[in-house]
């Protein structure tokens, strides 16, 4: 069903307003996109649920297998009544991620491209790398895990800012048949000690030290300081490879142990630029990303090779239209799994040249990202909506001093982005003429799976829209039914589709319980849904961050949408707290523009705006003045360490070392009563 056309707008003809809830792609964009209308979509989409089989084998032969699959291409079992859950694709073909990414397009005749442009911490601190260059420098980092005995299955911990090293290193990985798990720069001695401890690496990979803006982050002490724990507990690491990161601290500053460490710098370079590769099954692991678990063990998400190579590809060219003049740019951090699969993988199977930067986007000023996007000619830019959102808090001026003609298409990941952020990212930054690709996904799917296909079809505002090609979305409700239409509830997901996780590392029984039990024949991903009448979906967020207020479920996306509608209000939290009448109370954290104080006049217009545009079952009963909100450096918000505050559980706070800026958390503490 074509969605009414009132209250709609065309790309680069007018703005979107507040009032505009429908924003049509050009007529030129639409006649050059891979996929340039609702019906073509809808023949393929139609086509990849009818006959996954040959849907995705035709596309995953157009990638090299040194063997074919077998037959069926894939099998799978959601039912957790019918046995073990078990998803499968392309098992028994023969091939290599790595090999894709960097020798294919060699000898297509793209080895002289830039394969990475890499902009350091620093304005005018940058390098690059053509295809040809980087699998030298792959092959060479390959060879010498080869030599101190890394070989296929092995895992290999990866902690590393986004130096061009961190791809390599995961490139290298693949490129052997060797298990990458790459923690984030930023989780604490303990947290790479508790991966070390569940997957027993046979190196650690990190660098000396990082600057992040004006702040130097010591990586080297805290890996050494994670290598002790793990030992303690009888997990001993033989080698820590440590790559000299000189602009943020010199060789012989750096803590050293004799006989485990060596530097990268020392050894790697030494070895030849050409390395056998390790053709592994399609099943044959890749990597193990570790995300947080609600009983505090890290859960070790377990993907497979074939499939994801296949799917990673396949998204990454049709949600942004990638075409081989683009430049590309997504500010996440390969810690975490968009940069594993929409800066590593997704970019380079697809030839594309990619920007890798070291720094934080607002240093030395607001303005660094569009400083960055005009000096490499960025045409698709992908980010978070925490960064959109502190990015207009800073003021357009930031934006406006730099050209961005170069932006053709926008993308946006990690969280539901309210619809006064979608206008400005889109009204200011894409100067009111690029579409959106506002994609909903998670580091257990592996690849995008509900999201705009720029110029198929009108986008609106706040809406990840219509489900990816071979992806089968359902909304069910408490009862695990199915509902039809316009609704809303759970979402889940029915069938496989080839970037699926396969299990959880060592716990295909917690895999089972948190992902196929809750309804069974399911996928259950966590998240409630809303789907209109034209059939879009908009996600409201984590089911646990869902508020039961008097028999009301309502989402935190919401609320905080409504709060940031509020002219003087940039950003917003929201948790829900014990309430001795209601069940539980909204608790929201609300951050100010830039110069507009506290006041009781304020604090009751907030809550006026979310009784307008929601109801008043959903008025928060408490708003809390934020100066800021916890976020990792990633711009993820901690909501758990939120949820300690509302309920002054103090003492539960936890670990708060993977946060971007620790000092928000007591300057929250201190203004709780005002």
């Amino acid at each position: 069903m074509a969605p009414s056309t009132k209250n709609s707008v065309i790309l680069g003809e007018a703005l979107a307003s507040e009032e505009v809830n429908l924003v049509f792609p050009t007529e030129d964009f639409s006649r050059q996109a891979h996929v340039s209308s609702i019906q073509k979509y809808g023949e393929k989409y139609g086509r990849s649920v009818e006959d996954p089989a040959g849907f995705w084998s035709d596309i995953a032969s157009e990638f090299y297998w040194k063997q074919k699959w077998g037959q069926p291409v894939y099998t799978e079992n959601l039912d957790i009544r019918k046995g073990k859950i078990n998803i499968e694709w392309f098992k028994g073909g023969k091939t290599n991620i790595c090999y894709n990414c960097l020798d294919r397009n060699i000898k297509g005749g793209n080895g002289d491209k830039i394969a990475i442009y890499w902009e350091g911490n620093e304005p005018g601190h940058d390098a690059s790398l053509t295809y040809n260059q980087l699998l030298a420098r792959v092959c060479q980092l390959a060879n010498y895990l080869k030599d101190i005995g890394v070989g296929k299955g092995d895992p290999v911990i990866i902690y590393l800012p986004m130096l061009m090293e961190l791809p390599i290193a995961m490139l290298a990985c693949a490129r052997i048949g060797a298990i990458h798990s790459v923690v984030f720069a930023g989780f604490s001695a303990e947290s790479i000690a508790q991966r070390i401890m569940d997957c027993k690496p046979k190196v650690v990979i990190t660098c000396n030290a990082v600057r992040r803006g004006p702040k130097t982050i010591f990586l080297k002490d805290i890996v050494d300081a994670a290598l002790i724990e793990s030992a303690q507990n009888g997990i001993n690491i033989d080698v820590c490879l440590t790559f000299e990161n000189e602009s943020a601290l010199k060789k012989e500053m750096t803590k050293w142990v004799e006989g485990r460490d060596i530097w990268w710098q020392d050894v790697v370079p030494k070895y030849p630029v050409t390395c056998e590769v390790e053709w592994v099954d399609a099943e044959d692991p890749l990597f193990l990303l570790y995300t947080s678990g609600s009983t505090g063990k890290p859960k070790g998400v377990f993907h497979t090779t074939g499939g994801y190579m296949v799917y990673t590809a396949t998204t990454f060219k049709y949600a942004f239209d990638y075409k081989p003049k683009d430049i590309y740019w997504c500010t996440a951090d390969c810690g975490w799994i968009t940069g594993h699969s929409y800066v590593t993988y997704g970019p380079l199977l697809n030839g594309a040249t990619n920007v890798v930067f070291e720094g934080v986007p607002n240093y030395p000023d607001a303005g660094r990202c569009w400083d960055i996007v005009d000096k490499y000619k960025v045409s698709i830019f992908y980010t978070a909506p925490t960064l959109v959102r502190s990015l207009m808090r800073e003021g357009d001026e930031y934006v406006t001093r730099y050209s961005r003609k170069s932006l053709r298409v926008l993308g946006s990941v990690g969280e539901p982005i309210n619809p006064s952020a979608w206008r400005w990212f889109s009204n200011v930054v894409g100067d009111g003429r690029c579409p959106i690709s506002d994609t909903w996904w998670q580091t257990e799917t592996g690849g995008f799976m509900i999201t705009p296909l720029p110029g198929a079809w009108p986008q609106k505002p706040g809406s990840a829209t219509l489900p990816f090609f071979g992806v089968q979305p359902v909304i069910v409700d408490e009862k695990g039914v199915e509902l039809e239409g316009e609704c809303s509830g759970y979402l889940c997901v029915k069938s496989s589709w080839p970037s699926a996780f396969r299990t959880l590392y060592g716990d295909h029984e917690r895999y089972q319980t948190t992902y196929f039990s809750a309804f069974p024949g399911y996928y259950f991903t966590g998240d409630g849904c809303n789907r209109d009448k034209d059939g879009y979906y908009w996600l409201t967020g984590r089911v646990d961050d869902v508020i039961n207020v008097s028999g009301h479920r309502i989402g935190t996306a919401e609320v905080e949408s409504a709060l940031v509608s509020h002219p003087q209000c940039v950003e917003a939290a929201v948790v829900g707290v014990e309430h001795e009448v209601k069940g539980q109370g909204i608790y929201a954290f609300v951050t100010l523009a830039e110069g507009v104080p506290y006041s009781e006049e304020l604090r009751k217009s907030l809550i006026k705006v979310v009784r307008e545009k929601i109801g008043a079952f959903a008025a928060p009963d408490k708003i809390h003045w934020a100066p800021g909100l916890p976020k990792t450096r990633s711009g993820k918000i901690m909501r758990r360490i939120l949820r300690k505050i509302a309920s002054k559980s103090l003492d539960e706070l936890g670990d708060t070392s993977t946060l971007a800026d620790p000092s928000v958390v007591d300057q929250l503490i201190a203004l709780a009563d005002c």
